[in-house]
């Protein structure tokens, strides 16, 4: 909130964020009164990111006199669960360096990848690399937390930003700006100490550190197969697999008597979906509305966080609901009539 509030002066500064979008950035872009430019995520390609997009949102933004000033991306993505790749990532420093853009990545899932083709590569790592003049001009600001990984588990709360070309009289203020934050919780500051310094070879520790996170992470990697292959064997269920971060982000294929009940009662028909799931099993889960979803179509976020021994149960008891649910809105039975 601190660099999106440098970087918002009033409401024709615009922020590139993707969509589906982590809902704290639209919120709090509105909060301090700066547009928000979408920019959509393919999810017939695996939730890809086409720079042509980018190019076609900037120009109407303009357009309405929009100054775009920043553009966000989360990798892996929240969530959507894709992981960027090293060529992804040297396309949008292209466009930042070519637009004159902050660019904002947000990698606070980057410990969790569960697929090999595509391991977590830094936006910082990729600026440098590229060298002169990307790696000299392009303002990078990368986040990072405690909170996400093995470590903190979305327990522990704690996290930091890291500023890369950024002018010293603006990282001046920045830091003043920060201390108004007085006394951070002192759990989530130890954490973060041992995230950014884990234990070393040869350290007494380091041997079960290894096997301890080795264990955990190997485990989300076969929950997100477990979910995905559960969402995917569903009746009008669509769902990419989870390469990263901790979320499912399936696509609900709602027939049409499900909309027209969702009408009838004053609900958006995902969120419709999710209450009624809730009420049937007691799996929460959140409507993709929130994370605005591609118009026409419907989404639910659900993590991929229960123990691994009760996924199968989990999945058991939604594949079952969904079964129940398709076969009682299948058909036009509950059409809305207008009472005026």
């Amino acid at each position: 909130m601190q660099l999106l509030n440098v970087l918002i002066r009033n409401e024709h500064d615009g922020v590139l964020v993707p969509i589906p979008q982590y809902p704290l950035y639209s919120a709090t872009i509105a909060l301090l009164g700066g547009c928000l430019v979408p920019y959509y995520l393919n999810e017939e390609s695996n939730w890809s990111l086409d720079v042509k997009d980018l190019r076609k949102q900037v120009i109407a933004a303009r357009d309405k006199g929009i100054n775009v000033r920043g553009l966000v991306f989360i990798n892996p993505g929240n969530p959507t669960g894709q992981c960027l790749s090293t060529t992804n990532l040297q396309q949008l420093i292209d466009f930042c360096f070519a637009e004159n853009l902050v660019l904002f990545a947000d990698e606070v899932y980057q410990q969790n990848i569960y697929q090999d083709d595509r391991p977590f590569v830094s936006a910082k790592k990729v600026l440098k690399d590229l060298g002169s003049p990307y790696s000299e001009s392009v303002e990078l600001v990368s986040f990072h937390t405690v909170s996400k990984g093995f470590l903190g588990e979305c327990g522990q709360r704690g996290g930091y930003f890291e500023l890369t070309n950024i002018h010293p009289q603006v990282v001046e203020e920045l830091y003043k700006v920060a201390s108004i934050s007085l006394s951070p919780n002192v759990t989530g500051q130890i954490m973060m100490g041992l995230m950014v310094s884990p234990p070393k070879p040869g350290d007494i520790s380091y041997n079960e550190y290894i096997a301890e996170s080795k264990a955990v992470m190997e485990s989300l990697r076969r929950r997100a197969h477990i979910m995905t292959d559960g969402f995917n064997s569903c009746e009008n269920v669509i769902c990419n697999f989870t390469e990263g971060a901790m979320y499912s982000f399936p696509q609900i294929k709602l027939p049409p008597g499900a909309v027209s009940a969702a009408k009838s009662v004053g609900k958006a028909p995902d969120v419709f979906y999710c209450l009624k799931l809730l009420e049937a099993t007691g799996i929460s889960t959140v409507p993709g509305s929130g994370f605005g979803q591609k118009e026409g179509t419907f989404h639910l976020r659900t993590t991929i966080l229960p123990a691994e021994k009760d996924m199968p149960e989990v999945m058991d008891k939604f594949q079952k609901f969904n079964t129940t649910f398709m076969a009682e809105y299948s058909d036009e039975k509950y059409v809305v009539t207008s009472k005026l």
